[in-house]
């Protein structure tokens, strides 16, 4: 067995254990919706280390990093390189996004739109490859905007794959999070896109270490995982019902990627480690308290979950200010984030208690909070 972050062979009782970490924005500059991304490149680097010192390995570049929100191409490129820095000097565990996003919109229909597509991905992929990160493919909305059907998808992911030097982790990000990307793999009928999905791994098995499923539908990613080809993991992104698929059964178990993981990787690192260990009882006690935080932290709408990542680790003191990019701070109610506060509280996952309270206190005070 190995330690959260290390790496084995599916099967053998380890799991990996990749954190989805927030960006932190510098609090001097202009986070209106449209300007370039500006962070606080000290505290968010200093994040990362956080996550790889409690055990956790670090996906990055990741919706909850405001991928997509926020987040620019050029900020991303420049995040992935000094995280692939800071990853080499802790022996951390990276994984970086790779997408599509630098297009300004979605090419035209027409004979040279998936080339356009396939040329946005290699651009990133080549940058993940150059940090020394392992790559994982973003889902596209440009691709979603322009497939025909499950042969375009086939098509590109196809391509990309021939292409890769190393395995590669999918990303199948679900609706909930990002209604642009309804449809992927080619169908909205989810058993038909969970066959187009299928196909493409079986043809390129070499290629893919994973999928990472973000659909928030425990049975359907525990079908999933029992119809993988031997040796590729299934990584969990239900930030609803990960303590039960990470725990898994006699037939397998979900690795994580997770973006609840930046405010709990301290109880989650322990409860992995309790996992390996055997300790399904003390694994259970660790993450119970976190799942009523999971489930108000991502409820609708799911994609205002970064708020209260941010908000968190402002409570924790991981960050001196509650600043996002795009002014996404306001996209919860204060009524919401004392809730989230009360929870976080009751999961251990403040560890300046008078600090947090001083901060919740202040809270109504940042401009466009609501109540």
């Amino acid at each position: 067995m190995t330690l959260p972050g290390g790496r084995d062979e599916p099967g053998r009782g380890t799991r990996i254990a990749l954190a989805a970490a927030h960006v932190v924005a510098d609090p001097e500059a202009d986070h209106r919706p449209g300007e370039p991304a500006r962070l606080d490149w000290g505290e968010t680097l200093a994040f990362r280390h956080h996550l790889w010192g409690v055990g956790l390995g670090v996906a990055d570049a990741m919706d909850t990093a405001q991928r997509g929100r926020g987040l620019d191409w050029a900020t991303a490129s420049e995040l992935i390189t000094r995280s692939g820095r800071e990853a080499r000097a802790a022996g951390g565990l990276l994984a970086c996004g790779a997408g599509t996003d630098q297009l300004a919109a979605p090419p035209e229909p027409g004979p040279g739109c998936l080339a356009q597509i396939r040329a946005a991905y290699a651009e990133q992929i080549e940058v993940v490859e150059a940090a020394g990160a392992q790559v994982v493919l973003l889902a596209s909305r440009a691709l979603a905007a322009v497939a025909r059907g499950p042969d375009d998808y086939a098509e590109v992911y196809g391509w990309l794959l021939r292409q890769v030097s190393h395995p590669v982790i999918l990303h199948w990000l679900g609706p909930a999070f990002d209604p642009a990307l309804a449809g992927y793999w080619g169908s909205a009928d989810l058993d038909q896109a969970t066959s187009a999905l299928l196909s493409i791994v079986t043809e390129h098995r070499a290629k893919v270490d994973g999928i990472k499923l973000s659909l928030l539908d425990a049975g359907r990613e525990i079908a999933l995982r029992r119809a993988l080809p031997a040796g590729v993991r299934l990584y969990t992104g239900d930030d609803y019902n990960y303590a039960e698929l990470i725990r898994g059964d006699e037939r397998g178990h979900s690795d994580a990627f997770l973006g609840v993981f930046d405010p709990i990787a301290v109880p989650a690192a322990a409860a992995l480690r309790a996992l390996a260990d055997g300790d399904t009882e003390r694994y259970d006690k660790l993450l119970a308290p976190t799942v009523p935080l999971a489930r108000h932290l991502f409820a609708e709408p799911v994609p205002h979950y970064t708020t209260g990542v941010t908000f968190l680790a402002w409570l924790a003191g991981h960050q001196r200010s509650f600043v996002m990019l795009g002014g996404q701070q306001t996209a919860r109610g204060l009524g919401h984030l004392r809730r989230l506060a009360a929870l976080a509280d009751a999961a251990g996952l403040l560890p300046d208690r008078e600090l947090a309270a001083s901060r919740l206190a202040a809270a109504d005070r940042i401009p466009g909070i609501r109540p």
